[in-house]
């Protein structure tokens, strides 16, 4: 059996990043056809917030694009890699250290995204609730959230499996994700990644471990009802094609939320 190096996978952020990089453009297209469609508010001066902001894939794509773009994240790893790619890029981004939680930003943004399920990692309600009053307090009147999360189906009863292989230069990385049936009770869902990772010939295998709070489509419909201060203006999903809409229904396996400030 092989054997994998127990780590958290938010300390490798160069992996992590090849590994998402490639939908990087579409979703900065995605925030700005939502923008154009949903926003209320002038394009000029436009401010673009992201909670857990990862190894700043989105920043940089949003900052070449003429926004001006904030983030923070709990892991210091990826900031560092996030500052990096930054200065690479030419570009500029309010980078800190924060949780989803709880943050506070002196000056609002006109639209705030967090998408790919990172929400998830909020593993109780209290704290998700906290999530979206501060975010909803970090946005303009008329401000937007979009918000993407997988949505758990409680009747799966079998182990669910992603996989995923990135090539880059001399660097290969083979992903597996894998998910283990939802425990409704406790609104939790184990999940473990597995990377092989073979460069220049040398391969390194590691593990990381960790739970989800689970969300099936009335959990999420709940939740965003016990913050007023955000209108529910159009679904999306993971394909972030701006002409599609759907509704918040069990039967998506991902959803898109885009959420608009009142006011």
């Amino acid at each position: 059996m092989p054997q994998y190096e127990a780590i958290d996978w938010y300390d490798t952020p160069r992996y992590y990043d090849l590994i998402f990089d490639e939908d990087t453009t579409r979703e900065a297209d995605f925030i700005e056809a939502a923008l154009a469609r949903y926003g209320t508010l002038q394009r000029k001066g436009k401010r673009i917030l992201e909670p857990a902001c990862g190894s700043g894939r989105c920043l940089t794509e949003l900052a070449r694009r003429g926004y001006g773009v904030s983030g923070f994240d709990a892991s210091q790893p990826m900031l560092d890699f996030a500052a990096e790619r930054l200065r690479a890029a030419g570009c500029k981004a309010n980078l800190r250290q924060g949780q989803l939680e709880e943050f506070r930003y002196a000056k609002p943004f006109h639209l705030a995204h967090c998408l790919v399920s990172t929400f998830k990692y909020v593993l109780d309600g209290a704290g998700a609730v906290s999530s979206l009053r501060c975010v909803a307090e970090s946005l303009l009147p008329g401000g937007l959230f979009l918000l993407g999360v997988h949505l758990t189906d409680y009747s799966v009863e079998q182990r669910q499996r992603e996989r995923w292989v990135v090539r880059k230069g001399g660097l290969e990385v083979t992903s597996n994700t894998q998910t283990w049936p939802a425990q409704r009770r406790k609104r939790a869902e184990r999940v473990r990644n597995r990377l092989k990772v073979v460069e220049r010939g040398v391969e390194r295998r590691t593990e990381t471990n960790w739970h989800f709070r689970t969300y099936n489509a009335a959990e999420l419909r709940a939740l965003v009802r016990q913050v007023p201060a955000f209108e529910v203006v159009a679904v999306h999903d993971f394909h972030y094609d701006i002409e599609w809409t759907g509704s918040l229904r069990d039967d998506a396996s991902d959803v898109l939320l885009v959420l608009r400030k009142r006011g």
